[in-house]
């Protein structure tokens, strides 16, 4: 086998996207594309000259496919994911990988039951800057983290919210900001500085009618005692994204797609200790880091699949490695509402339990027409 045979299930949206990216890698092949819609699934189909099916059961079992792209809204990545791997196909999911961690940990626990591979679209985790990063915190030239910051603000108007009824609602979303537009710089933020013990959330509806969270901060808590803070949107124009991780040896900050690092001459702790000058501070200089040039975007984790597949590459996102992300969003949400800290893991019966309580009162509004539109940085 040369080429690996990709099904895509939901193809009204991002999915769109994948269908249009496989087309330029050459270790993939469509063969096939789902979707409820048949309108929409016809469409795809015949563009692409493929197979249509209108239940991703039929094509998982329908032998034309090798591996299984989800693509649908949130509550339907594990289903379709746990199916495909169960039938011994090799799934990636969009983002996030599932609305609730333990609906998360089932995914990840079917993939080492079967052997059969599974990765998660967090194709930012691809970026050399990003590699860059975390290879710096763990070689230890941070030292031990005391500090940790994550900005992710940006903008969504109305008529996003309006395009389609299950956005922004408990009962077909699970959530707003955290659990749609934040997930991947959770992901990274989680990746490189690890996760917290322990979540103070404050969440909000600041501009747009819906159900569910606009904005979310959160005071954070870690095991050696370092403390950090987070704070995501779409209220706010223009956007911000910073990271910051502060350690004992260095300061390591990803703004505006450039790192720097900052090293220290004396540890933070140990120039505390030692220095008899009361205005003194320790002495840093900007470091140089390598990034590696490397491919970026959904046709980067799309490869990847593949040629793990094909040649046993190592995944950039293996399944397991998605749960920090849906930790961060369940333990922010479950703070901001109940106006308390969460802990870190969260507790999985506990989180279900409360979300179904929300779901009890959720209801989709009719719009005046369903928009299934692929973001337009995405449409190449």
């Amino acid at each position: 086998m040369d080429k690996v045979r990709f099904g895509i299930v939901g193809v009204g949206g991002m999915g769109s996207g994948h269908a249009n990216t496989m087309q330029k890698i050459e270790e993939c092949e469509l063969k096939a594309v789902c979707d409820i819609d048949p309108n929409v699934v016809k469409s795809v189909s015949e563009k692409h000259g493929v197979k249509a099916f209108t239940d991703y059961r039929e094509l998982i079992d329908s032998g034309l496919v090798d591996a299984v792209i989800a693509a649908t809204p949130h509550y339907f990545h594990p289903l379709v994911a746990i199916y495909a791997m169960k039938k011994g196909l090799p799934a990636l999911s969009e983002k996030p990988m599932a609305a609730t961690v333990k609906a998360a940990d089932e995914m990840v626990k079917t993939s080492k039951e079967t052997g059969v591979p599974f990765t998660i679209m967090f194709q930012s985790r691809a970026a050399g800057i990003n590699q860059a990063a975390r290879k710096i915190v763990e070689d230890g030239r941070l030292g031990d983290i005391y500090r940790t910051c994550l900005i992710a603000s940006g903008f969504r108007s109305q008529a996003y919210y309006d395009s389609a009824p299950w956005r922004g609602t408990w009962i077909g979303e699970g959530g707003g900001v955290l659990i749609n537009q934040a997930p991947h710089p959770l992901d990274l933020f989680s990746w490189i500085g690890g996760l917290p013990c322990k979540v103070t959330a404050r969440t909000a509806n600041r501009r747009h009618k819906m159900e569910c969270e606009d904005e979310a901060s959160a005071m954070l808590e870690y095991e050696n005692g370092g403390i950090g803070f987070l704070h995501v949107s779409t209220s706010e124009a223009p956007g911000t994204t910073l990271m910051e991780f502060c350690g004992e040896k260095a300061k390591l900050t990803l703004y505006g797609g450039r790192l720097v690092l900052r090293e220290l001459e004396m540890p933070v702790q140990e120039f505390s200790d030692s220095s008899e000058n009361m205005w003194g501070s320790p002495k840093s200089k900007s470091v140089d880091v390598p990034i590696e040039d490397r491919e970026t975007g959904h046709g980067a984790i799309i490869r990847n699949l593949a040629r793990h597949i094909l040649h046993g590459e190592p995944l950039i996102v293996p399944g397991e490695g998605g749960l920090g992300s849906i930790e961060l969003i369940n333990s922010v949400i479950m703070s901001g509402h109940k106006g308390e800290p969460v802990s870190v893991p969260v507790d999985r019966e506990k989180y279900d339990k409360f979300l179904e309580e929300l779901k009890k009162t959720s209801k989709m509004e009719e719009v005046a027409g369903v928009k299934r539109v692929t973001d337009p940085q995405h449409v190449k």
